[in-house]
């Protein structure tokens, strides 16, 4: 694979994933681990990524809030966004984890929705404080600067505490096999809390990210129960998904 090749299929995960692994890149592209963090050098001299430990995150998520026009994939996310917000109605408490679909859907909630909403996302909790009608948990513990959220045994705790009846997870990957994964430990553990307190659980994503993978599953297939994407229900690439059981909308 050539370095163009490389470059652009890295710019591609990072967007897609927010976040990437140099172990991963370096299986995925055939090539030795030096030679991914020389291309994550120069993409990080470039503004493209920002380079970390191990890895790299992608700036339109990572500096600050994230502006609409930078979020990758923004048209398909508004479509996600505006089918989660249907299965929404008002006494209800909604626990909902992070990233930018997540936030789409937090910047798209009717004005007269009147619910609580429980979260650890910076981002996002940023965006329901300015909601007029809606009520606000903030999980509390260390926050993790790579994903923007609150994670550790306080915060894990404390979701234990509380019986949800959504669970609305934006996700990293999933496939028939491993159901959903994410590569960030920290981040794993508290979703398996989130989707434990909750009476349902809502997988959003888009397309891209079906029959994808990462290394730390999240939960099995049979724990979600409504999985949502910017595909009409019908779609080829969901039917595998239909007859495992998973409501698609």
């Amino acid at each position: 694979m050539l370095k163009k090749e490389r470059q652009a299929y890295i710019l591609h995960q990072v967007n897609l994933h927010n976040k990437v692994l140099c172990a991963d890149l370096s299986v995925h592209m055939k090539v030795s681990d030096d030679t991914v963090r020389r291309d994550l050098q120069e993409l990080s001299e470039e503004g493209k990524v920002i380079k970390v430990h191990g890895g790299a995150l992608s700036p339109s998520f990572h500096t600050g809030v994230a502006a609409s026009g930078n979020i990758y994939s923004y048209s398909n996310k508004q479509i996600i966004a505006r089918k989660a917000i249907s299965l929404l109605k008002d006494g209800m408490y909604v626990m909902t984890g992070g990233g930018t679909t997540i936030l789409e859907m937090a910047r798209t909630l009717p004005v007269q929705l009147n619910a609580t909403f429980i979260s650890g996302s910076i981002p996002v909790v940023y965006e329901y404080m300015n909601h007029p009608s809606i009520h606000v948990i903030v999980i509390g513990d260390k926050v993790s600067k790579q994903a923007k959220m609150t994670v550790g045994s306080e915060a894990i705790s404390r979701i234990k505490e509380i019986k949800a009846d959504l669970c609305f997870l934006g996700i990293n990957a999933i496939n028939l096999e491993n159901g959903v994964s994410d590569n960030d430990w920290e981040v794993v553990q508290l979703k398996k809390a989130m989707i434990s307190s909750a009476n349902k659980l809502v997988c959003l994503t888009i397309s891209e990210k079906i029959n994808t993978s990462q290394p730390l599953q999240v939960c099995a297939l049979g724990n979600i129960d409504i999985l949502i994407t910017e595909l009409p229900p019908d779609s080829d690439l969901l039917t595998p998904y239909v007859k495992a059981g998973i409501t698609v909308l």
